[in-house]
């Protein structure tokens, strides 16, 4: 293959690269590399809320935005509440934690 050629290819699969990690970019609105670290520390803090045998994990909401955790969902007691922020906290990488957490009423 003549030398001009290959430059050619090489410059079309490098703007294509280009082209795609920019179009994770635009469709997230969060670049490719953070949106696996929200996904990552989303998981993480499910995973730790599961093991944990104060929290009900089927009433507590957890997502992860730019590695700020939101929690949502209903729990038993102020105890809980704080324990669940506490550990969205002790996961690695999370910057903030926002615990919208609302406590049953006992009826």
């Amino acid at each position: 293959m003549h030398p001009f050629a290959q430059r050619g290819l090489r410059a079309v699969a490098m703007l294509a690269v280009v082209m795609v990690l920019a179009a994770c970019t635009s469709m997230t609105g969060k670049p490719a590399g953070e949106h696996v670290d929200d996904a990552q520390i989303t998981a993480a803090v499910k995973a730790k809320l599961a093991a944990d045998k104060l929290v009900t994990l089927s009433r507590v909401g957890v997502e992860t935005n730019l590695r700020t955790v939101y929690l949502t969902g209903v729990v038993d007691s102020e105890e809980t509440r704080q324990r669940a922020a506490e550990i969205a906290w002790s996961v690695k990488h999370v910057n903030g934690v926002v615990n919208h957490l609302t406590i049953q009423q006992r009826g």
